[in-house]
């Protein structure tokens, strides 16, 4: 009952925190908006028992990657804009917007709730009825941090490595950007 009403109040909160986030004005806001739609999320993983993706949900990316980002923002001084912007915020950009919007969440309740040829039950669950569980034998094998850590230091080694040196050249072109702002 009380796992219920957590998933709900968490649920809630990252979609409106998200829905902040891309319709502020301000990028400082934007990016404290998604700073708690990232505490949401690791709410919802540790309703799913996945205390560890939730630690490293709090840890990576509310900590260290929005601190990054607050830091850019800050450095680039993003919160006053000079001139005429373009602008996306007219009738035909709402109405784009809301077409999109609908379409994507009629395509989710579709998958998720099923179709009638199938008998009541979703896409997801169908698909999901017969399957072996990969992660319950990594969780046996290694342990949780192991059947996280495995996987990103052997397979995903070079992804890791160029999304962390991607990261880097961000701040270096950040740091470069705004040296070029001053007298």
């Amino acid at each position: 009952m009380i796992a219920d009403a957590l998933f709900y109040l968490f649920s809630v909160a990252a979609v409106v925190s998200g829905l902040f986030v891309v319709t502020r004005k301000n990028p400082v806001s934007s990016v404290l908006f998604l700073v708690v739609t990232f505490f949401s999320l690791s709410g919802l993983f540790v309703l799913l028992d996945a205390h560890f993706i939730a630690a490293v949900q709090v840890i990576v990316y509310a900590g260290a990657i929005m601190v990054l980002f607050l830091f850019v923002v800050m450095l680039l001084n993003l919160g006053h804009f000079e001139g005429e912007q373009t602008d996306f915020r007219g009738a035909l950009g709402r109405f784009a917007a809301a077409t999109v919007s609908v379409t994507l969440l009629a395509l989710v309740a579709r998958a998720v709730l099923g179709l009638e040829e199938l008998g009541g039950q979703g896409v997801v669950a169908e698909s999901l009825a017969g399957a072996p569980d990969p992660v319950g034998a990594a969780l046996e094998a290694r342990g949780p941090v192991g059947a996280v850590a495995g996987p990103l230091f052997d397979e995903y080694l070079i992804p890791f490595e160029l999304t962390s040196l991607l990261l880097l050249v961000a701040i270096v072109g950040a740091i470069v950007l705004a040296r070029r702002r001053e007298p």
